[in-house]
């Protein structure tokens, strides 16, 4: 296995001041670029980039006398040179990958360097499954930086995960060595209320001098919100307008936009900049979540960078926003994000500044991709058993699990209902008058509602809580579950069907977590998890393929919405209003309460 360890800037300082100097000669000289400069905002057209042990040395027009015999050159002739790109916030279990597969899909697009909050697998294994994520990290060829999950439960009495996240777990993973800060606090009603637990995990961040990540999802901008940003929070990434960037950075945050595979947050917020002439350094880029198909098939950073221009946003602005902006936001301007000597070797070769084609990828002064091929091992951890057995339904589940008693002598009633928001993480609260057949109600097929369950799967309890959503476009007999359900990671069900909304949940059962669609009592696509239920230690071209085939059977069954099994993975997301289903029951995260299923005669 290649040793990817970076020495320290104290360990290597006297090579890179010898290089810079001409008394050493470099490991790699990268010649007659166009650097870009994102500490400056501008071009310097035919400058050289000298790269010892794994760091910039020297960055000027003539690197000629840090050159010698073994110094690897590379011509750039006349090609753009720019910082590798970062991503601010993300989860690497919304890829449904591994941290090793995942950097293996994105290094190709550019992205050096990743902060990630690992939430999705703290629900179901704590911190346990945070320090496995943290340790495959540690051995990738590029940054991957571990933000400790901050909310497991995410509103505790609303939900119940498989592990919890204590203060004391936050306390001690500030001396793990990858950990860049607290990951986003999303019980922000517990912020504003004052909530001991919320508050203890904030003051271990900042008494480590590390970052505290935000998460408001509220249009409040009121006082709620005010106590929010007292609370600690450094950044927000739930804004969708743009009064939310401008609220956020005048309170002294990042506001961080969005451009993951289904949330599409950047246009409607990036006025503040463009056209409100707000000062960019507050603005920062990132994906939140992408799935692998948005990842083989569409890209990553430079995904998001170049929407942010086609926004009508500056190339060099968008640059900064992806770069050194993230690094200056995590105390990492010293380490990364620019093109300046003692930083990570961390670059991007490209022929455009607003295509942005990733034509050459260094990372720690190697290259680590080519023309969109990987040229580097991404090391895997043999993840443990109780990492791969995580799906306990407790029996086997029939289809009079999945019915819906109505009142007693009810021939129709009026049922909340789960409304879908394409390409937005909030729903709607809808309602909706629904028929009573033999004292069960029934679904409503035409007007595009369907069940919804959520099954317990971490203690085997055979818990199925159940109720209605609106928006998929499901027509005939069909069913989808999947064991990625946000943020407690039990299993969702969609379904028209009873009887195959049993089947699908049993048979994530059978293969250990993941999603499956059933058509007329068949099923049509699987794309298995095995690592917590959540990821796949397979290639993301492979996991890719299932998911696109996964979104095939979605469109067969009636789905016509963009992206809407991310849609599906978030509807127990029980921290973003306005209606979602836990195993505690129906969600009102408008007053972030339990609420019933009918509404009163």
């Amino acid at each position: 296995m290649t040793d990817t360890r970076l020495k320290s800037w104290p360990e290597v300082a006297p090579r890179l001041i010898a290089v810079a100097a001409g008394r050493d000669t470099a490991d790699l000289v990268i010649r007659n670029a166009r650097v870009v400069n994102v500490h400056t905002r501008e071009v310097l057209d035919g400058w050289s980039v000298a790269v010892a042990e794994g760091r910039i040395a020297y960055v000027g027009p003539d690197a000629s006398h840090c050159t010698g015999e073994a110094t690897e050159v590379v011509e750039a002739e006349g090609r753009y040179l720019i910082p590798g790109l970062c991503d601010a916030h993300m989860h690497i279990e919304s890829g449904m990958l591994t941290p090793a597969e995942f950097a293996a899909a994105v290094i190709p697009h550019g992205t050096t360097s990743m902060f990630t909050d690992p939430h999705e697998i703290a629900n179901v294994l704590g911190i346990d499954g945070v320090r496995l994520m943290h340790d495959e990290a540690a051995l990738q060829p590029v940054n991957i930086f571990t933000q400790m999950p901050s909310c497991a439960p995410s509103a505790p009495g609303l939900e119940t995960t498989g592990k919890e996240i204590t203060p004391e777990d936050v306390a001690e993973a500030m001396s793990w060595p990858g950990i860049i800060g607290l990951g986003e606090m999303m019980n922000f009603p517990g912020v504003i209320h004052g909530d001991d637990k919320m508050l203890a995990e904030i003051a271990a961040t900042q008494r480590a001098n590390k970052t505290v990540g935000g998460h408001y999802a509220s249009p409040d901008l009121g006082p709620a919100f005010h106590a929010y940003v007292a609370g600690g929070p450094a950044d927000d990434h739930e804004g969708t307008c743009e009064a939310d960037a401008i609220a956020r950075v005048r309170q002294g945050m990042r506001s961080m936009m969005r451009l993951g595979s289904a949330w599409y947050d950047v246009e409607t917020q990036i006025t503040a900049v463009t056209e409100k002439g707000l000062d960019p350094r507050n603005f920062i880029l990132c994906t939140d979540d992408s799935h692998s198909g948005t990842l083989v098939n569409d890209g990553h950073m430079n995904r998001v960078v170049r929407h942010a221009i086609s926004c009508g946003c500056e190339p060099l602005v968008a640059l900064q926003m992806a770069t050194i902006n993230t690094a200056t936001h995590f105390g990492l301007e010293r380490e990364l994000g620019s093109i300046t000597p003692g930083r990570r070797a961390d670059m991007i070769l490209t022929s455009d500044l607003s295509e942005l084609p990733i034509e050459r990828v260094f990372a720690r002064g190697r290259t680590v991709a080519e023309n969109g091929k990987i040229s580097v091992e991404c090391p895997h951890l043999d993840w443990p058993d109780y990492a791969r057995n995580t799906v306990h339904l407790g029996k086997e589940l029939t289809g009079a699990d999945f019915v819906i008693d109505a009142p007693e002598g009810a021939n129709t009633v009026t049922a909340k209902v789960i409304g879908v928001v394409e390409n937005q993480a909030p729903t709607k609260a809808l309602t909706a008058d629904l028929s009573v057949t033999d004292g069960v109600v029934e679904p409503d097929r035409p007007n595009d509602i369907a069940q919804i369950a959520l099954v317990e799967r971490h203690r085997g309890t055979g818990g199925v809580t159940n109720g209605f959503v609106s928006g998929f476009g499901y027509t005939g007999d069909m069913a989808m579950a999947s064991t990625v359900a946000h943020d407690s990671h039990h299993m969702i069900v969609v379904g028209t069907s009873r009887d195959d909304m049993a089947k699908a949940a049993n048979r994530l059962g059978e293969v250990g977590g993941g999603i499956t669609v059933f058509k007329d009592g068949k099923e049509i696509a699987l794309v298995e998890l095995p690592v917590a239920g959540l990821m796949s230690d397979e290639p993301a071209e492979t996991v890719a393929a299932k998911a696109d085939r996964m979104v095939e059977a979605m469109a067969q069954c009636g789905c016509t919405l963009n992206n809407a099994y991310m849609q599906h993975s978030l509807l127990a997301l029980v921290v973003i209003p306005e209606l979602r289903i836990s195993d505690l029951g129906l969600v009102d995260v408008t007053k972030f309460e339990l609420t019933p299923l009918f509404k009163e005669p």
